[in-house]
């Protein structure tokens, strides 16, 4: 009975010793979780996370200020050649009529915005909760992408 007993707490011993070092090896979250939990970017080193998100955040603000240019250029171009049609006769522009559509327009805009809540509020709620689940990536992205606004 006795070494029974004995072998019986070497063998619980032993468990436990390979239980805390296995938990050793794990992250917290992993622990309590599971292996499957967390976000992706954290099973990366600090240095790749900020590398990744200046990367790619330097893409999208180079991308940003190409597209953006281009669009501006479009529609500053093509106010600029109404605006020539209608000096020179070619086209003639009712304003009261464009002033009446504009504030009709305001007022479906305000209706809109004050329906629009819940979704709103659900977007912005997920997105807080990406960047805090993932600081150290949106901070390498934001970084690249004032670069790439730059550059």
């Amino acid at each position: 009975m006795a070494n029974r007993d004995k072998e019986l707490e070497e063998e619980i011993y032993d468990k436990v010793v390979d239980l805390t070092e296995y938990a050793k090896r794990q992250r917290w979250w992993n622990r309590l979780f599971g292996k499957n939990t967390g976000p992706l970017a954290e099973k990366y080193s600090v240095a790749t996370q900020i590398a990744i998100g200046g990367a790619s955040g330097w893409c999208a603000g180079y991308l940003f200020q190409k597209v953006g240019k281009v669009a501006a250029t479009a529609v500053g171009g093509g106010l600029l050649l109404l605006q020539i049609a209608n000096n020179s006769g070619y086209i003639e522009v009712d304003w009261k009529r464009v002033e009446k559509d504009v504030n009709i327009a305001k007022k479906q805009l305000k209706k809109t915005t004050k329906k629009a809540g819940p979704e709103l509020n659900s977007f912005v709620d997920k997105s807080t909760e990406f960047v805090k689940k993932n600081i150290v990536v949106t901070s390498g992205f934001i970084g690249g992408f004032l670069l790439g606004l730059a550059s």
